[in-house]
């Protein structure tokens, strides 16, 4: 197990589900990983790198440059995206030594960054996000052996991913508010956005206490990837936003509309499967309940027994900390 300034990460996984915002889960992250792979900033996302990440922690990286690397990756201006090496035998790779890593190479002198090392965090049930490190110019840039010692992390930052987003209860506190609608224009810059759309940016901001620069960030890595073909969903957890949220964004003429809202059933159920680890079946009887079906008629519709369809919704309960299918029906319709 990493350690963190003498303590167990496990300690830190505890403590995420308690209130530990942006500011000290970097600085503690960087600390356990440090003991491994030594590193000036770090940066760790969850989510799928095919699309953009749903939460994430910083630590050590000055805003323009989190902010201009954030744009040159979302933009395509960047040597190695993370969905190009996520099946990797080993998903990682050292960005900025390659002489062929022009535009990174560019970004890097101008902020005083010698290299950086990215891995896709992967095991046998999925992708659950991404690791970056960075090292400042001058120093000794990452390496091979750096490489295999971060890859010997990703069980642990996994489960520390895994922990953060389901410490904390499944169903909100309070009410949501009303879908808000942002509009981006093509130089990525949100043009104008709703009240709602507001008071969304500001709960959100609130509760993980990250900084403004980030969110930024991520409308523009929406609208370059809305412009690049499709209808990109970001689905982001309730640990770090007070609730499972989703921004959907679509091109319209030369802007993208991007709405905010409570993530709907149809939205959430992929993410909570993967992250609360419910099984296939578990999907299935899930399904099922949210069409008010009862045990007996689920049992039918599956082909299962009734005390089989029962053992099923005592795990699911288990796993998502739920007390009940009321309370899950009421998580599940945000």
């Amino acid at each position: 197990m990493i350690r963190s300034g003498g303590r167990p990460l496990r300690e830190l996984l505890a403590a995420a589900g308690h209130g530990v915002d942006w500011a000290e889960a970097g600085a503690a992250l960087s600390r356990a990983v440090s003991a491994a792979v030594p590193h000036d900033a770090i940066r760790l996302s969850g989510g799928e790198p095919g699309a953009l990440c749903s939460f994430s922690f910083w630590h050590g990286y000055e805003p323009d440059f989190g902010q201009a690397l954030l744009n040159a990756c979302h933009t395509g201006e960047d040597p190695h995206r993370w969905a190009e090496f996520a099946a990797w035998p080993v998903p990682a790779v050292v960005v900025g030594v390659d002489r062929r890593h022009t535009a990174a190479r560019r970004l890097f002198a101008g902020h005083g960054v010698g290299s950086e090392l990215r891995m896709v965090l992967r095991d046998a049930r999925g992708v659950w996000g991404t690791l970056g490190l960075l090292r400042s110019a001058g120093g000794r840039q990452f390496g091979e052996a750096e490489v295999a010692a971060a890859a010997r992390l990703t069980p642990t930052l996994v489960a520390f991913l895994r922990e953060y987003v389901t410490a904390v209860p499944l169903c909100p506190a309070s009410p949501s508010p009303a879908p808000g609608v942002l509009v981006v224009g093509p130089d990525h810059r949100i043009r104008s956005a709703t009240a709602n759309a507001v008071d969304w940016q500001r709960c959100l901001s609130a509760r993980h206490a990250a900084p403004p620069w980030t969110g930024k960030a991520f409308f523009a890595g929406l609208s370059a990837a809305t412009r690049s073909g499709g209808s990109p969903l970001v689905v982001g957890p309730a640990a770090s936003y007070g609730r499972w949220i989703a921004c959907q964004a679509e091109r319209l003429g030369d802007d993208v509309t991007v709405v905010i809202q409570a993530a709907t059933a149809a939205q959430l159920l992929p993410s909570l499967c993967a992250w609360y680890g419910l099984t296939d079946r578990e999907r299935q009887v899930v399904g099922q309940l949210r069409e008010a079906a009862a045990a007996k008629q689920i049992a039918r519709r599956l082909e299962l027994s009734v005390h089989t369809v029962n053992d099923h919704l005592r795990a699911i309960f288990r796993k998502t900390g739920v007390h009940g299918r009321d309370e899950l029906l009421t998580a599940l319709s945000g």
